[in-house]
This record gives C-alpha cells, sequence and structure tokens, in this order.
C-alpha cells in the first residue's frame, strides 16, 4: 500500500515488493501504473472517490458514480480484480435509514457495469475513533471519526443488500479489530461476500510485530483455510528508520 511508505518515491518501493517477492501494490497514482506493471508487479486494488464524499449523500452520487465507472475502465486496462467504494461520512440531516438507501441506490447503478466488465467493487470498513498523535493533534489515517460504515455487520448487510457477486466486503483486519474484534470468527463468517484484505497492527497502525495485538500468523491461517486466493496487502505505517525491513518483516509474519 504506497501511501503508508511516503515520502519514499513509490518506484524505488516498486523495486524493493518486487524484490521482497510481493505480487502487486495499491495506493499508489494510476500514473505509475504502466511503470509499476512493467517491472512485472500487478495492481491489486484501484482507487476511486475516496472515504469522505461518499454515496451516503445523493449529492455526491454524480461524483461517486464516474470515478466509480473511471476506476472500473483502469483495473480492466491493468488487470486489477477490484475497485476500492466507501459508504461516506454522515451528514447532518441524513438517517440511517435514508443512508442505506442512498449509498444502495448508488451503488446499484454502477454494479452493472462492473458485471459487464468483469470487475469487483469492494465496500471498504473503518474505524471511527480518534487516534491522537503525542502532540494531541488527531493523526488523519489512524482512524475516522464520522464515517458510516464503521460497523462491518452493517457493511456485510449492504453488500448482501446489493446482491451482486461483483460487490463485495474489503476485511480491514486492522479496523475490524479496533470497532468489532472477534477477527478470526468474522473472517469465518463473511468469507462468502470478502473480496480484499488490508493489514496494520494494533494500537497505532503500526507493523505486524510483537508491540501490537493481532495475532497474524492465526489470522492469515484463517483466511487461507476459507478458500480466499486473492491479495492481502499491508497497510501499516512504518515506525521505525527502515520501513523496507518492516515490509519484509511482516511479508514473512504472513507466509503462513
Amino acid at each position: 500500500m504506497g501511501w503508508c511508505f511516503k515520502p519514499m518515491d513509490m518506484m524505488e518501493l516498486a523495486r524493493q515488493c518486487k524484490r521482497i517477492g510481493l505480487e502487486a501494490m495499491e495506493g499508489i497514482p494510476a500514473t505509475i501504473y504502466p511503470d509499476v506493471t512493467a517491472l512485472g508487479l500487478k495492481i491489486s486494488l484501484v482507487g476511486s472517490h475516496g472515504f469522505q464524499n461518499g454515496p451516503l449523500d445523493p449529492e455526491n452520487h454524480a461524483e461517486v458514480e464516474k470515478k466509480l465507472r473511471e476506476g472500473i475502465d483502469l483495473a480492466v486496462k491493468f488487470g486489477a480484480p477490484n475497485v476500492i467504494t466507501f459508504t461516506g461520512m454522515r451528514k447532518t440531516g441524513i438517517s440511517d435509514a435514508a443512508a442505506r438507501k442512498n449509498c444502495l441506490d448508488c451503488w446499484k447503478r454502477v454494479v452493472p457495469y462492473a458485471e459487464e466488465k468483469g470487475i469487483g467493487l469492494v465496500l471498504e470498513h473503518l474505524n471511527s475513533k480518534a487516534h491522537r498523535n503525542p502532540d494531541g493533534t488527531i493523526h488523519p489515517m489512524k482512524g475516522h471519526p464520522g464515517y458510516w460504515g464503521d460497523d462491518v455487520h452493517l457493511c456485510a448487510e449492504l453488500v448482501q443488500a446489493v446482491g451482486s457477486e461483483n460487490f463485495k466486503l474489503l476485511f480491514d483486519i486492522y479496523h475490524v479489530q479496533i470497532m468489532n474484534g472477534d477477527l478470526i470468527e468474522n473472517v469465518r463468517r463473511y468469507q462468502d461476500i470478502t473480496g480484499h484484505y488490508h493489514t496494520a497492527g494494533n494500537p497505532g497502525r503500526r507493523e505486524l510485530d510483537d508491540q501490537q495485538e493481532i495475532n497474524y500468523p492465526a489470522v492469515i491461517r484463517a483466511i487461507k483455510a476459507t478458500g480466499y486466493d486473492g491479495y492481502v496487502a499491508q497497510e501499516f505505517i512504518p515506525t521505525g528508520n527502515d520501513p523496507i525491513a518492516s515490509l519484509e518483516q511482516a511479508y514473512m509474519v504472513c507466509d503462513v
């Protein structure tokens, strides 16, 4: 996941991913997809409209649909299996029932295009807790206060309500641990509707090391036991002086 490793040059990160043995990258600018794939790496997930302005608010529908269709076209061009989507942030005056309807209405207009092109859309569950830096400021990417789809069970219900094999859950292990826990049971519970996974150590969205609480080998074994054969993307924020060493360590932890 490229954004976690900034300000490192993304092509240098790509070369290191290739050396380590990782198969693909995501969370990188689409402008470098040609260069990354020329190295022999794949694109595991294509971005779209972002988590702030999602289909929860009908004022965002035109932009969300446009970005999702553009993402589907990029996924076709570069052989990526999935495009990411989000619910968006809560908005005053939009009830939970209205938010659900608005999201479903928007996604159901795009899903036929995804089905036609053979591309999946994956809905990411995010934690909505405020995570503070040592100076007291809120870290913008460790939690997302106000995000509506902060319950993995709600996101799973939305996926099921869309009712398409081309619309699935993005199960972010870090976010689920914070909001719901019961990781292995939830992996098993939603195995049939999960299309992608993300990792990170908790607390702190840190490395998959012994300073965090998730038993990643056990979780990855549980994922493998479901028969899942898609991507598990490393989305932790390195805390040490050598982020590539952290990435290589995470690769080894998940090689079960």
